[in-house]
């Protein structure tokens, strides 16, 4: 474990392997600190804040855990090009008041001998998990390994990953892990589309083309406040608007469950490509849409 060499002097902790971090998790549990989890994988944004705030209130102690997780991406997906300010993220964590930066390497993560592997069936089943085959397993099995090093009370998601958030909440209630996931709103910039790290990929005509998403829903919860509660007549106002911008390309349009994410719901979720960068987005329907 080292502090933090941003020059900042705020106390910092950066913790590098699981074996520091249980080690410093049992001497807070010692002295009777609750201990707060903010998974991320870094490129912090103004959602990762909103997480981060939320928990740094709830929480004698923070830990946010920055780790690019190899085995939830799949072929051919951007896991080298994903991007990686540390020293920017660890500049935005100082500030923030976050205890600790819990940054492991891939090596202590995953050594070779490593054969476990966390599986969620169900939930993790449909839309994603069908798109993204295994993406699921790396996300169950990184967060189970976050939870047992951090031995976090409360972890801390954000709603915009509606999919991945229901398999966590599945795996922590099967698991009797006694985690309590807490669920924050989704974080969105001015013309709606929902803050990513992703968004960086995207050029200037790519991002006009991506606030399409963002319309779509509200076009969905507009029709539902109407009375209109047929999932496919939702599901194709949700296509209208998607169809109508060129650069679109729709993987799916859905009105779903979000507890099963497969029988019909409330739930109106999304997923596109714009260029080369994939983008999801979900409403509750019942909710008003901001803004």
């Amino acid at each position: 474990m080292k502090r933090s060499s941003t020059g900042r002097g705020s106390g910092l902790a950066v913790v590098e392997s699981p074996a520091e971090m249980r080690e410093l998790a049992r001497r807070w549990q010692g002295e009777g600190a609750s201990i707060g989890l903010v998974p991320t994988m870094g490129a912090l944004h103004a959602g990762h804040l909103s997480l981060i705030k939320r928990a740094r209130s709830e929480n004698d102690r923070l830990v946010v855990s920055i780790f690019v997780n190899p085995i939830q991406f799949g072929p051919g997906e951007d896991l080298d090009r994903y991007p990686r300010p540390v020293e920017a993220d660890l500049q935005m964590l100082a500030t923030a008041g976050a205890d600790a930066a819990y940054m492991p390497g891939a090596k202590d993560m995953y050594p070779e001998q490593a054969t476990t592997r966390v599986a969620v069936h169900g939930v993790a089943g449909p839309l994603e998990g069908a798109a993204r085959p295994g993406h699921f397993d790396g996300v169950a099995t990184v967060v189970t390994k976050l939870f047992w090093a951090t031995r976090t009370d409360r972890a801390y998601f954000g709603q915009k990953d509606a999919q991945q958030v229901a398999v966590v909440k599945r795996l922590a209630a099967d698991l009797d892990s006694g985690v309590e996931i807490v669920v924050c709103p989704t974080v969105r910039e001015a013309d709606g589309l929902a803050v990513s790290s992703r968004n960086a990929y995207l050029s200037t005509q790519e991002r006009a083309a991506a606030a399409s998403l963002s319309h779509a829903l509200r076009a969905a919860v507009d029709l539902y406040g109407g009375g209109d509660r047929d999932p496919g007549r939702l599901r194709r106002r949700m296509l209208d608007v998607l169809e109508g911008e060129p650069l679109v390309q729709v993987e799916y349009a859905e009105v779903v469950d979000p507890g099963n994410f497969s029988s019909p719901g409330t739930l109106a979720v999304l997923a596109v490509r714009i260029g080369k960068t994939r983008l999801i987005d979900n409403h509750d329907l019942i909710q008003p849409y901001p803004g």
